[in-house]
């Protein structure tokens, strides 16, 4: 019994030092990028030159995000009601960004006549959605400008995946449905920034189409969430004449170790590709683009003055450092009214030739409830609106090009290169009696189980492995989502997470010295060890136990779980779990209680399964994968 102590202490410590050691390990690989990015801008000396990176940059972003959707179809915008706020009225609009997929806004509008200068305003993630812009949207109406705030998927009038009868959207929160989306995009090859920048073009497409808005004069603006979409409408649409984003621009040099962004705030291969977000403000100039902070924001000052000073310096170029600007506000995230009136300045001076800052209390406020523009509250309700799920789903039907079992295997072995640079951890719990097989298990807790003790009493060689930063911790953990923070990071500098554990899985193999080895995995792990087995003959024998039975059907649903720890860009359009299975050249398979991305069994046709009775537990699972 002795053994099984030590093995615990052992692996108990492995585990509490894994987890800043492969942040750091990542850090190191994001900071050498940004290194070399830095070399580059400093080799900038012209205008040419620096037009010149502008015009790469555009693409290299429109690049990586797997560029925007081929759809050319109708706005079909619609105008439910009418609000009077006095010096301007609020219109209830709605149109479709993609078909059946409604965007639902609100059109600030001043009651002045002729044609105006225009914002077109992003929101964060508040559940709440456009509501959230309107004391800054209404007093720049006040001051002679129209203003478009428009519900992000997710939020407002948008919820995803929504229950009528729970009244809510069974995804999650806001930003949960932004990682679930988020995954399912790069399971597709694409990031999910091209479908927020998609519903921020198609909501410029309608203000500029309206006759109050001229069209020469447009600016944007959003706070956190929105400021990432202000950031990259205005980077890539030329449109965008002034840029206001608040609480997101910062420089991944201390952004890394910090809050990282979710799904369309962390492009895979930014890094890598030599970009940091300083990129969007300098593939803007001369243009002004006002940058905003507040003093206790998780995106720091300190991060945001590293874009502006480097910015400053490029702007300069231009002889047009008056047109990059910095402001700090007071408290946390949001914009306090230092910020405010910094913003109304920034888009009265450049869009309107005026310097009118000040903020008007007395201006009429809305509820949510007024500047709702569905009767029931949700486009799904009202409208029969897909989700982006539905769309992505018949997305895939349409783009799905089998590859061959040799492919996959090349496939494989290149994600697994992104893991070499961290050693793996793998602790020996039983020595094999002679004759008796070697069984490497992918752990996810760090402990001995019961199952790795009744293998060892059976004479059996058992090894655990724990792949890096695995399990994660209770702290960035979110309920639905696996390890989204590892994930995410992995991607930005051209990593990819299930490469890197199964790149771990094969060190353990390789630490038990056998030329036969017998696999077990539990959950999502599975799929690590099945791509491991595909890969490597030395894998004789493999069992998964309530492991998802397919990645394409993710689609089926835009609700899962843990598919953060599965996603491989774009993996669906060639094969699917199956093609895994092949690639094992009938190696022995014991796959138990196969499972859904909602970890609920499920009955898959023409496959061979086994499914446990109530109490079996793994009595007779055990013999069948050590004989």
């Amino acid at each position: 019994m002795r053994s099984f102590v030590l093995a615990i202490a052992a692996a108990t410590m492995l585990r509490a030092a894994e987890e800043p050691k492969l942040l750091d390990w990542m850090n190191n690989i994001a900071q050498a990028q940004l290194a070399e990015r830095g070399k580059t801008i400093a080799g900038i000396k012209t205008i040419e030159q620096a037009q010149e990176r502008q015009k790469w940059v555009r693409q290299r972003v429109l690049q990586l995000i797997g560029g925007l959707p081929d759809y050319t179809g109708p706005l079909n915008p619609k105008t439910t009601g009418t609000l009077d706020g006095g010096t301007f009225t609020v219109e209830k609009v709605a149109f479709e960004s993609l078909p059946s997929y409604w965007v639902t806004a609100n059109l600030y509008l001043p009651k002045s006549p002729g044609k105006h200068p225009a914002v077109l305003f992003a929101l964060g993630h508040w559940t709440e959605g456009k509501p959230a812009a309107q004391r800054i949207a209404a007093n720049l109406a006040n001051k002679g400008l129209v203003v478009l705030a428009f519900d992000p998927m997710g939020q407002g009038e948008r919820n995803q995946a929504w229950d009528k009868r729970s009244g809510t959207g069974l995804a999650g929160g806001t930003t949960d449905q932004h990682f679930a989306a988020g995954a399912q995009s790069i399971l597709m090859g694409e990031s999910f920034m091209r479908y927020r920048l998609w519903d921020a073009k198609r909501a410029l497409d309608y203000l500029v189409s309206r006759p109050e808005v001229n069209a020469s004069k447009v600016g944007a603006t959003g706070c956190s969430g929105g400021g990432t979409i202000t950031t990259y409408i205005s980077a890539l649409d030329p449109r965008i004449q002034v840029a206001a984003p608040a609480c997101y621009i910062q420089s991944f040099q201390l952004l890394f170790k910090g809050p990282i962004g979710d799904s369309e705030q962390s492009v895979p291969g930014f890094l890598s590709s030599g970009l940091d977000q300083t990129d969007y403000v300098q593939s803007f100039a001369p243009k002004p683009w006002l940058i905003s902070s507040t003093e206790q924001d998780f995106f720091t000052p300190a991060a945001a003055k590293l874009v502006y000073e480097e910015s400053q310096k490029w702007y300069g170029l231009w002889d047009a450092k008056d047109k990059v600007k910095w402001v700090v506000g007071p408290g946390g995230h949001g914009t306090p009214l230092v910020v405010r009136e910094t913003i109304y300045g920034w888009f009265t001076k450049w869009l309107a030739g005026a310097e009118d800052t000040q903020e008007d209390p007395k201006l009429k406020m809305f509820s949510n409830l007024d500047l709702q523009v569905t009767k029931t509250g949700q486009v799904a309700e009202e409208w029969n609106s897909i989700d982006l799920t539905d769309y992505l789903r018949a997305q895939l039907k349409s783009k799905i090009t089998p590859g061959s079992v040799e492919e996959l295997r090349a496939y494989i072995r290149d994600l697994t290169k992104t893991g070499p640079g961290l050693d793996s951890k793998t602790t020996k719990i039983s020595v094999a009696k002679p004759g008796s097989p070697t069984v490497l298990v992918v752990d996810s807790y760090g402990i001995v189980t019961d199952r790795m003790k009744t293998m060892a009493a059976q004479g059996a060689g058992v090894w655990s492995v724990t792949p890096r930063g695995w399990p994660i911790s209770t702290t960035e953990r979110r309920s639905a989502l696996g390890d989204w923070i590892t994930n995410t990071r992995a991607w930005l500098i051209g990593r990819n997470l299930p490469g890197m554990r199964v790149h771990d899985i094969l060190n353990g193999v390789d630490a038990t010295g056998q030329q036969k080895v017998r696999l077990v995995a539990d959950g999502v792990a599975g799929i690590w060890a099945l791509m491991a087995a595909a890969i490597d003959p030395r894998i004789e024998a493999v069992w998964v136990d309530r492991t998802p039975y397919s990645l394409r059907a993710v689609f089926d649903s835009p609700v899962h779980r843990q598919l953060h720890d599965a996603t491989m860009p774009g993996f669906v359009l060639r094969w699917d779990l199956a093609d895994v299975v092949k690639a094992l050249d009938g190696r022995k398979l014991l796959w138990t209680d196969p499972v859904n991305w909602n970890n609920e069994f499920v009955r898959v046709p023409g496959a061979s399964y086994q499914y446990r009775y109530f109490d079996q537990m793994d009595e007779g699972l055990i013999e069948q994968i050590l004989n």
